[in-house]
């Protein structure tokens, strides 16, 4: 059985797209699959994106791209298919939280949030898909979060643009299971990236720690875990799943 485990997450030879790999979560998730012998792409708006790829080492790629701009986004996963040669697994992690009350929300906070979080994601995983497809299999894994399903103060756009992740998950990987494709949702509890540090720092973090039951929030290196599992030969079982990983906060 030892052997078995070994061999599952061994990703030697495998190939992913990473979006929002410059940072944060999509960052932990491109070193975790890189150091378990994947080879990666990662598309990010942030033009370190490209710094950060050579930093993991030779054979990874960066590539600058705006995930709102859907022929960007045909054109950078076809570009990281030629790179890679083939393209096993995606990780969705591009997003972005725009948070107002639900009475101030402006049209272009809205929209905003939805064409990152969701519209993106779908496109991604579509372009990513006719690869997998001509290869007769791969992993999906789309970031999503506690928010898709529970309400939280000021996260109106956020909310709607995470719980439409997760039920847009369950569509393909409904419609996908029998062409060998694996379509998984994370689902986090804050998580400490920079951005989750500043965003979070102070009394206002302390508050929230507070009513997560485990005292604390999510690593980064906690959701990669998450993440290399789903997309291990481990979990070909799991499908059109949202996993939580937040602490205990939405069973309360």
């Amino acid at each position: 059985m030892s052997n078995f485990w070994n061999q599952a997450f061994d990703l030697t030879g495998r190939c992913a797209v990473i979006t929002g790999g410059a940072a944060g979560i999509g960052r932990a998730c491109a070193e975790l699959l890189v150091e378990r012998g994947a080879t990666v792409v990662l598309l990010d708006r942030d033009p370190a994106v490209v710094d950060v790829a050579t930093g993991l080492g030779t054979g990874h790629l960066g590539l600058r791209v705006d995930l709102r701009q859907t022929d960007a986004i045909q054109a950078a996963v076809d570009q990281a298919a030629i790179h890679l040669g083939r393209i096993d697994y995606l990780v969705n992690s591009a997003g972005v939280a725009l948070l107002d009350k639900a009475l101030e929300v402006s049209e272009n906070a809205w929209d905003t949030t939805l064409d990152i979080n969701l519209k993106a994601s779908f496109f991604v995983a579509q372009a990513c898909a006719r690869h997998m497809l001509e290869r007769g299999g791969g992993r999906i894994v789309n970031l999503a979060s506690q928010a898709a399903v529970i309400g939280l103060d000021r996260h109106v756009a956020y909310c709607a643009s995470k719980a439409a992740v997760v039920g847009m998950t369950k569509v393909l990987a409904m419609e996908w299971a029998s062409h060998g494709i694996n379509v998984n949702a994370v689902s986090p509890t804050i998580v400490e990236t920079a951005l989750g540090k500043q965003a979070w720092a102070g009394e206002l973090g302390e508050r929230a720690k507070l009513q997560i039951p485990v005292g604390r929030f999510a690593q980064p290196e906690e959701i990669a875990g998450l993440v290399l599992y789903l997309v291990s030969d481990a979990a070909k079982m799991i499908t059109g799943e949202n996993v939580m990983i937040d602490g205990g906060y939405s069973i309360q």
